[in-house]
Formats: C-alpha cells, sequence, structure tokens
C-alpha cells in the first residue's frame, strides 16, 4: 500500500515440484479449542499483531501531511520527496514474500518483534536526520521491517485460532485495521505535525513500538513444522523481481510510462518473474508451492484483493488531491473527511464474512466490488463546485464494498495455503494488495495528470475533469472485479479441502 506523493504536484503523481504429502492447512483446523493456546490468550494474540498492523497503516500515509514542512527545512528535491515518501512502499512490497518465508522457517513471533525493532531504530534514525538521503534509507528501513512484521500478523491470526468462527471473526478485524490505519496517517499526522514539526511523523512509532514489544511476549511462536530449508536462491530472485516491478510502478507516472527506464524495470521483472518461477518447479522444497495456485480460489481472490487495492488507494489520491485544490482544505481536514470510509470498511468487515457463510464466498466479494464500482460512478460525476455529498457517498459505497471482500478473500487465501507456510502465505497477501495499491496511485494518477495536461495553473475544471476521467478506468477495474469473483470463486456449495489436521508446530515460548 503506498501513499500518494505531495498532492501539490497532480502533474507528477508519485506513486510444480512439490512435496507429495498432504499439509495441513488453516481452515480445516476444527479443535473445540482454538489454537496450541487458550482462548483468551489468543484474542490477547491476536490485538497485539493488529495494534502493529494499525501502526504499519498509519506509517503508509502520515509523512503526506509531513512534506511541506520537510521541504521547507531540509530543501529536498522533488525526486527526492517523492523517495521519501515512497521508499517505504518499495522496501515492503519487494521484500515481504522472502520476510514472509523466513518467519515460517525461523518463528513468526521471531520475525514480528525484529521487524518492529528494526522499524523503531529506522525511525529514530529518521527523525533524527539532517539530510534528504538519510531520510530516503530511514524509510527504506522502516518499509524493510514492515516487511517482516506484516506476514506475521496474519499468520499468527490463523495459527492462534483454530475455530473457523474465531478465524473469521479475527480475519475480519484484520482486514479493516489494515485499511483504517492508512486512512487515519493523515489525521494522526495532521494534527501532531501542526504542533511539532515534520519530525513528529517519525517519532510517533517510537513509543508505540516499545508498548507492543513489551506485550509482544502473550504471542505464542510459531514455525514450520518440517524445518525445510530455505530456498536461498529463490528468496532473492521474489525479492528483485517485485523491487523491479514496485520501482518501475513508482517511477512511471513521471519519467512516463514508455520512458527507457520504466520499461527496462517491467522487462526485469518480467525475466526475474520467470527464474523464479522456473526455480520454484524445480526446488525440492519450493518458497511458494504453486500446486496452491493452480486451480482453487487462491489465485482468483489474491486479483480480487489486488484489484480492490488498485481501486481503493486509487480513489484515495484522487480525494486528496480534490479535497485540498479544489475545495481548498488543508491536508488535516481533508483527512478528517476520509474517516468515513473506515466506518464503511469497519461494517463490510462484519458482514462480510456472514455473508460467505450462508450465500458463499462469490456474493461478497462480488458484491463489494460492485459497490466500489458504483461509488467511482458518483466520483466521476464530482464537479468543481460539489460539496461533501458526494465525497461521502462515495466513501459509503466503496468503504462497505472493501469491507465486504477483504476479509473473505483473505480467508479464501490464507485456508488454502499449507499451515506451516502460514506466512508464505500471508505476504503473498500482502504482496498483491500492495503492488495494487502502487498501480493503482500511478495508473489514476497518470489519467489525471494527462487529462489535465495543458491546464493553466489553477484550472479547477481541467482538475476535476482530470479526475473524472480517473474515475472511469477506477470504476472500470473495479467491474471487472466482479466478473471474476462470480465465476471464480466458490459458492454456497463448499469446495473440498485436503486433510489439514495437524497444526503447525509451536516454537518455544
Amino acid at each position: 500500500m503506498r501513499p500518494p506523493a505531495a498532492p501539490s504536484a497532480p502533474s507528477a503523481p508519485a506513486v510444480p515440484a512439490t512435496p507429495t504429502a498432504a499439509v495441513p492447512t488453516a481452515a480445516a483446523l476444527t479443535p473445540a479449542v482454538p489454537g496450541p493456546v487458550g482462548r483468551r490468550r489468543a484474542w490477547a494474540a491476536v490485538g497485539v499483531v493488529c495494534a502493529a498492523l494499525f501502526l504499519l497503516g498509519l506509517d503508509f500515509t502520515v509523512l503526506n501531511v509531513a512534506v511541506p514542512g520537510l521541504r521547507a527545512e531540509l530543501g529536498p528535491t522533488l525526486a527526492e520527496t517523492q523517495w521519501i515518501v515512497d521508499g517505504y512502499a518499495l522496501a515492503l512490497g519487494g521484500c515481504v514474500l522472502a520476510a514472509g518465508a523466513l518467519g515460517d522457517r525461523y518463528g513468526r513471533r521471531r520475525a514480528f518483534a525484529a521487524g518492529l525493532a528494526l522499524c523503531a531504530l529506522a525511525s529514530v534514525a529518521g527523525a533524527l536526520g539532517d539530510t534528504p538521503g538519510r531520510l530516503v534509507a530511514a524509510r527504506c528501513a522502516m518499509g524493510l521491517g514492515a516487511a517482516f512484521f506484516m506476514p506475521a500478523t496474519l499468520s499468527t491470526v490463523v495459527h492462534v485460532l483454530d475455530a473457523p468462527e474465531d478465524r473469521r471473526r479475527a480475519i475480519g478485524v484484520w482486514a479493516a485495521v489494515a485499511g483504517v490505519g492508512a486512512l487515519f496517517g493523515p489525521v494522526v499526522g495532521g494534527w501532531l505535525v501542526e504542533r511539532h514539526g515534520w519530525q513528529a511523523a517519525f517519532w510517533l512509532n517510537v513509543p508505540v513500538v516499545a508498548v507492543i514489544l513489551a506485550v509482544t511476549p502473550v504471542v505464542p511462536e510459531s514455525r514450520d513444522p518440517e524445518a525445510r530449508p530455505l530456498d536461498r536462491l529463490g528468496a532473492p530472485l521474489s525479492c528483485a523481481a517485485l523491487l523491479t516491478l514496485v520501482w518501475g510502478v513508482i517511477e512511471a507516472p513521471a519519467r512516463g510510462w514508455a520512458s527507457a527506464a520504466v520499461l527496462a524495470a517491467f522487462a526485469a521483472s518480467a525475466g526475474l518473474t520467470a527464474l523464479f518461477l522456473w526455480r520454484q518447479l524445480r526446488c525440492a522444497a519450493p518458497m511458494v508451492p504453486l500446486r496452491m495456485l493452480r486451480g482453487g480460489p487462491v489465485w482468483p481472490a489474491t486479483v480480487s484483493l489486488a484489484l480492490m487495492s488498485f481501486a481503493m488507494f486509487g480513489a484515495m489520491f484522487l480525494l486528496t488531491l480534490h479535497l485540498q485544490q479544489v475545495r481548498g482544505l488543508s491536508a488535516w481536514q481533508a483527512g478528517l473527511r476520509m474517516v468515513p470510509l473506515s466506518l464503511g470498511l469497519a461494517v463490510g468487515a462484519v458482514l462480510g464474512p456472514v455473508v460467505a457463510r450462508h450465500a458463499g464466498a462469490r456474493v461478497p466479494v462480488a458484491a463489494g466490488q460492485l459497490l466500489i464500482a458504483a461509488g467511482f460512478v458518483r466520483l466521476g460525476l464530482l464537479d468543481a463546485g460539489s460539496g461533501d455529498a458526494p465525497v461521502l457517498l462515495f466513501e459509503a459505497a466503496a468503504g462497505l464494498g472493501a469491507g465486504l471482500l477483504a476479509p473473505v478473500a483473505t480467508e479464501l487465501v490464507m485456508s488454502a495455503v499449507p499451515l506451516a507456510m502460514a506466512g508464505v502465505g500471508s505476504a503473498l497477501n500482502d504482496a498483491t494488495r500492495q503492488v495494487g495499491s502502487t498501480l493503482g496511485v500511478a495508473v489514476l494518477g497518470s489519467v489525471l495528470a494527462t487529462a489535465a495536461d495543458g491546464a493553466a495553473p489553477g484550472d479547477r475544471a481541467a482538475f476535476t475533469d482530470g479526475l473524472n476521467a480517473a474515475a472511469l478506468v477506477g470504476g472500470a477495474v473495479a467491474a471487472s472485479a466482479v466478473l471474476l469473483a462470480w465465476f471464480r470463486l466458490p459458492g454456497r456449495e463448499p469446495s473440498a479441502a485436503p486433510d489439514r489436521s495437524a497444526p503447525a508446530a509451536p516454537g518455544p515460548d
């Protein structure tokens, strides 16, 4: 999930050889007592990891409101400013898959704590940074820390809760928190930055991480019980493939989608991805068992999540620019108007699993995408004189839609992944969301910039025309996802699942 760049520049927006033995997965665990720990401790662990996930969401967007003060004090170039914002997304998106595999191998709680500690140390470095280069390095290190602890959040939820109802409820909470944190970033950041300067966007992590680390022992340790060897070639290949892809997407709006550097990045990513898949087909202990991507719900569920992220984060970018450049609101005022979107997410996250239980997964996922598409239709009718009503209507529809589909699609992915490889499954879920959100901001931002190209500075009508065109593209993407969900996800009749009766071996507490 990557945040939009400073909204003052709309013309350049930032932004199968597999083991044959049956492997246990999360969805088929049905003991009476949830997980390897008591139910109370299990839910306490869910609370701890969701607190970290909320902080991750804040970090995606909190720095946007600090950009004006940061530029006034340190004087970075526009390109340096972009990378101060985007370094976090680059490191997280590029390294999350390999980091999830390391967590499975060496312990998910260990990866969770190490990632949080790295994030806190990098935040201190960022707050004390006195050059643009140091801030870029700090943001990249923060993203690397997030790449380690983010997969551990969802894999921990799956590990500690065995009862299907508890797990569905917890995944719904996880999905809601994942989006709400990013929405509150501008609100929290705006309040802090106005009072304490741009450094507050970094300092806020330190006390929060300290508290989370203090209660981390409540999270049970878990890892792959087979202690299968780490795919030492697959891990760097996955990092390189994702890093070049995310870099190309981030740079495309400024450099041009057909520029030599961007095309070279996409070509390199395609080649590295092919090498990674070749390696997975021939590795005795592949990092990602490709059999789980063939047939079944995993690939349509992950694509649905990616398209949802594309639409939602692209829409957040468009709305931020509209509220600040057309409506003339401050970053904090614009952030407050995003809060209703959080309410829609929360309501949808509660309803989605309930609908899926009675009507099958395809109903809430398809309905969610349809609501997002409908929201884009309303967004495409905005004009320079529009007030809060159409914005809030979009947020109600799109937020409810995203909330409906996110927990259901996430549970489909995690239910099909071997329990021993829950970290990789979580990382796959995270990586597809990250790439989708990065593409959403870049593509819709490029459409906006292209449509408004040549307009005089401050031409609100031209800007609104560009926003309408971008909304049309976002709505088309969401509408296409409706068909994918309806025809490729399971309906009311549950699909057969392999034997997954053995839980992952708990690590030492």
